[in-house]
């Protein structure tokens, strides 16, 4: 510490304060740190004979006294054995999460939901075991009580209290959804010009179906009941509304339900919506324009368009090598690994309109085609595994069933299926290769289609606006992965929509997290660092760290947090999870 002497540019007197040199964590650039006021020079002129001096040496002295108070002398017993039970390690990364939690101010958010309520337990309290367990340690309700001594935090409630309360969670949870988007908007920005759209499902380890858990096309291949979540998504990656759907809900038909929300309660202006051809419909597309005979459409699409699925004509532009062009001086004959084309065109859609009816409108549309090397060879190989099962399924059908001859089964001939057993059954025909199908397929290896309402939109920006699908894709794989989203240990509609609350705060949070580094580091890196920054009571009130990292040290710089000290009193690191939720 030293002391500071600064001059007044109006007055010329010298004001006097005790400072320390620190670093800025977001700048990195060395500052002063005010730790005491004293006033003006001349005010202490009568008091001292040299004012400079005597408060140079009680900066001296405060300096040695923050150095004696880090140092501690202790005596250790090299016999002691550890008591029964002990498990004296806590966590200190969940700091981040607190400090994301309430930067979205959510605290605030349950305790105004709860004011009202006559809870004998605290709802917020609850969600923050809820959501820090969801991240750093996923699993069931019970396990994250069972770990509620991991933490520092006072969570004063009771297990059952954890269930009691996931009914209130449902009844808050699209208010919860609309109040993050408003913070989100407000301490970080939101860019929704584009928003990405995409459906998934998880499942339950049950065979009883309810209005919500019922079966349908699962994403992973189960015959268990699913249910449905439609999830849109900002254009920087950060979740930002879902709905949940029963699980013999269609694709399509989430999109209105999800969209019109986001258009009417999450202030978006225009957008553009990005989406794969599951949800492309008439009727999704009519909504989204807003009918015909306008100028401008009144929000937009960029949709994946099946070429496979397209009629004969379209097939034929897709394939005729006429009009490609490269890309950054590729050449346009493929060798360059990538190559396409686009025109602008007039297309019937079917719409739904009152009454049931069916009508056809004109949409006016920009499609973009492409072709990739990338794409091709991954088809190949692909389609070459599948028909080597293919292969084995005509050779000994009796390995296989309805589930397990999945992807195949549309290569062998005369193949039929049991009603009850879905196991593969004999018609008297025998099983045969559709080498025909393959080699039909294979010509549209590599080749993509695009639609869009944008038509002043270039063909790359349309292309590299697509490509931005895939972080909704990822997204779902850090749910289901990452925050284990599923199997749900709950059963109970309000129940999965208050464990599917918990999961969606989770995710938004560790997106924020990575967008506050940088986007440097991987969820799953973020997790691991976090859950490592941990800590052993090592003497009385004194606890030791042993990890530090580029991940840490990214994450406490931008967060605000310092992760890099050995030992901190318990005081400190009360103190500091203390400064996470202001």
């Amino acid at each position: 510490m030293y002391l500071k002497q600064t001059p007044n540019k109006r007055t010329g007197r010298v004001h006097l304060s005790i400072a320390k040199k620190v670093r800025d964590p977001a700048t990195k650039a060395p500052k002063d740190d005010i730790i005491k006021t004293i006033g003006y020079l001349d005010d202490f002129k009568d008091k001292y004979e040299d004012p400079i001096a005597h408060f140079k040496e009680v900066a001296r002295k405060m300096t040695e006294e923050e150095q004696s108070s880090r140092t501690v002398t202790l005596t250790l017993d090299m016999g002691e054995d550890l008591p029964v039970d002990s498990d004296s390690r806590r966590n200190f990364g969940y700091a981040a999460i607190l400090k994301m939690y309430y930067e979205l101010e959510l605290d605030r958010f349950f305790n105004n939901k709860a004011r009202h309520q006559g809870f004998e337990y605290n709802t917020n309290s609850i969600m923050t075991l809820l959501v820090v367990s969801r991240i750093l340690s996923p699993g069931s309700k019970r396990k994250a009580f069972g770990e509620k001594g991991r933490y520092f935090e006072r969570f004063d409630f009771e297990e059952h209290d954890v269930y009691r309360a996931l009914p209130h969670f449902a009844t808050v949870a699209t208010d919860a959804q609309r109040h993050i988007n408003e913070r989100i908007a407000a301490c970080y920005g939101r860019d929704t010009r584009v928003v990405y759209y995409d459906v998934t499902n998880f499942y339950f380890e049950t065979d009883r179906e309810d209005e919500l858990r019922r079966r349908g096309v699962s994403k992973e291949k189960r015959h268990d009941p699913i249910v449905q979540m439609g999830l849109a998504m900002d254009a920087d990656g950060l979740p930002l509304h879902y709905e949940l759907f029963a699980g013999n809900t269609l694709d399509k038909q989430t999109f209105r339900s999800v969209i019109g929300e986001v258009r009417r309660n999450y202030d978006t202006g225009r957008i553009i919506v990005v989406a794969d051809m599951g949800v492309i419909t008439g009727d999704n597309i009519f909504y989204l324009v807003g009918g015909e005979k306008r100028e401008k459409p009144l929000n937009g699409y960029v949709f994946s368009f099946s070429v496979r699925g397209g009629s004969k004509a379209f097939q034929g532009y897709v394939l005729d090598r006429d009009g490609y062009h490269g890309i950054d001086g590729d050449p346009a004959d493929g060798h360059g690994g990538f190559m396409l084309k686009s025109r602008r065109v007039a297309r019937e859609i079917s719409v739904t309109m009152g009454g049931g009816k069916t009508a056809k409108k004109t949409v006016y549309e920009k499609q973009v085609v492409f072709w990739s090397r990338k794409y091709a060879d991954k088809a190949r190989a692909e389609r070459a595994a599948v028909m080597q099962k293919a292969r084995d399924l005509v050779q000994n059908p009796q390995k296989y069933t309805r589930a397990t001859s999945y992807g195949a089964a549309k290569y062998v001939k005369n193949l039929a299926y049991d009603k009850k057993t879905n196991a593969v059954v004999d018609t008297g025909k025998a099983l045969s290769l559709d080498e025909g199908k393959a080699i039909a397929e294979e010509k549209f290896d590599g080749y993509y289609s695009i639609v869009t309402s944008e038509l002043a939109m270039s063909d790359r920006e349309i292309v590299d606006t697509y490509r931005g699908l895939w972080e909704i894709e990822e997204t779902f794989k850090v749910a289901k992965g990452t925050l284990e989203i599923r199997p749900a240990y709950v059963s109970l509609q309000e129940s999965i929509e208050a464990h599917v609350l918990s999961c969606f705060i989770a995710l938004v949070i560790l997106r924020l997290l990575q967008k506050q580094s940088g986007k440097r580091f991987s969820c799953e890196q973020i997790v691991e660092c976090l859950n490592r920054i941990s800590c052993t009571n090592e003497h009385d009130n004194i606890y030791l760290f042993n990890y530090r990292s580029e991940i840490s040290d990214a994450l406490g710089s931008a967060l605000g947090i310092d992760f890099a000290k050995k030992r901190l009193r318990l005081g400190e690191i009360k103190g500091l999870l203390a400064e996470s939720k202001k």
